[in-house]
């Protein structure tokens, strides 16, 4: 069997493989990529993101789709509410029009990607089950079903749990001894307008130290809700998540003690209830060189969500080994060198800035700890 060969193969066609492929292509340099969806619209790419002027907005300059990103901007998506467990607003923000962390829907985010790459760029289908080193910088990919390709520069841009970690690094994700439930509320102003007044337009956040409610107002008109708990890793095994309304009940137990209002959230919520742990990857983690082989986004970095970090950065991550690479033909140990040079600082210091909003969010007066931060950022 003919092993097909493929100069620059990207693993995972998330916001930063799909940013980097495009940096690329805008640059000459054709990469492929590989994704483990059987197709682009197999599952749903989450709720909003806040895009940051620094990173995220950077990497859409470098991919030339800054001014197609602003189209997608959802108005009055800077907006923030900020209440503690009984429903008292600690701090309101409406949306001017002049922040700078414009709010989009990450699946229309994702779409101006894939539709500004050549066709045939994306490999959809395409589970990766292991990597291995030829020499000389090059290296295997072995695929689910039994196909492989080679390649003389592969970047694990595969999230969390990459496939392509592991040869660089030891790492594995830890649990950061916080707990995610995520629900919706579809339709909010006609069907949920109790709810949809409680949210608001934007980013809303209520804390008491122990549990949170954060929440989003999406692009279609739902609203999107996480329920955050610091818990041990095993709590989510004792609420059946294929029972809707056992996991509703046991939901509204956990939240005893708080407004009404935020026991509407849950009670209303509309279909499936999905758990999630919050993982992340040590504090500073590197590795040493390896030719031909590099990671971005999660894959190089996991951290938890508080600091809206995440997306930005596998973005910006993307857009900067393109341009190295591009800036470095035919070196791509010096492209790497320049790429990893900049990472890593750059991802120890958005972990930690991660981390201590987690502490934050989850420890003593948290209401009015992220009051004062909103306000001296604002």
């Amino acid at each position: 069997m003919t092993t097909a060969h493929h100069p620059i193969a990207i693993i995972g066609a998330g916001l930063g493989g799909l940013t980097l492929a495009r940096v690329l292509h805008t640059r000459g340099i054709q990469a492929t990529v590989f994704d483990l969806e059987a197709g682009r619209h197999v599952r749903t790419q989450g709720g909003m993101l806040d895009i940051h002027q620094d990173s995220g907005q950077a990497a859409l300059h470098a991919a030339g789709l800054y001014e197609p990103f602003r189209e997608l901007v959802h108005p009055g998506g800077e907006a923030l509410r900020l209440l503690d467990h009984n429903a008292v607003v600690a701090l309101q923000e409406d949306d001017d029009g002049t922040g700078d962390r414009p709010e989009v829907d990450r699946g229309q985010l994702r779409d101006l990607l894939l539709d500004s790459l050549p066709e045939g760029t994306v490999r959809w289908g395409a589970k990766v089950t292991g990597a291995r080193p030829l020499g000389e910088g090059r290296h295997e990919v072995a695929f689910a079903g039994g196909g492989t390709i080679t390649t003389g520069l592969l970047v694990g841009a595969d999230g969390a749990w990459s496939r392509i970690r592991p040869l660089l690094s030891p790492a594995r994700p830890a649990y950061t001894g916080i707990s995610f439930v995520e629900l919706d509320l579809l339709d909010a102003a006609v069907r949920h307008p109790g709810s949809a007044d409680l949210i608001g337009g934007g980013s809303f956040f209520a804390l008491d130290g122990r549990r949170a409610v954060l929440a989003h107002h999406e692009t279609d008109g739902s609203l999107h809700v996480y329920l955050a708990r610091r818990a041990d890793e095993d709590w989510l095994d004792g609420i059946d998540f294929t029972d809707t309304a056992a996991a509703k009940t046991a939901l509204l137990a956990e939240f005893a003690g708080w407004d009404e209002r935020f026991h509407t959230l849950i009670a209303d919520a509309d279909g499936a209830l999905v758990p999630r742990r919050i993982h992340a990857l040590p504090v500073g983690h590197r590795w040493d060189p390896v030719p031909g082989v590099t990671l971005l986004g999660d894959a190089a970095h996991l951290m938890s969500p508080f600091a809206g970090e995440g997306a930005n950065l596998a973005m910006l991550d993307g857009a900067e080994l393109g341009q190295a690479v591009a800036g470095h033909p035919g070196d791509t140990g010096a492209a790497l060198a320049a790429y990893e040079k900049a990472l890593f600082p750059r991802g120890e210091a958005s972990a930690a800035e991660s981390a201590a909003s987690l502490e934050m969010l989850f420890g003593p007066d948290p209401v009015t700890r992220l009051a004062a931060q909103f306000t001296a950022y604002r």
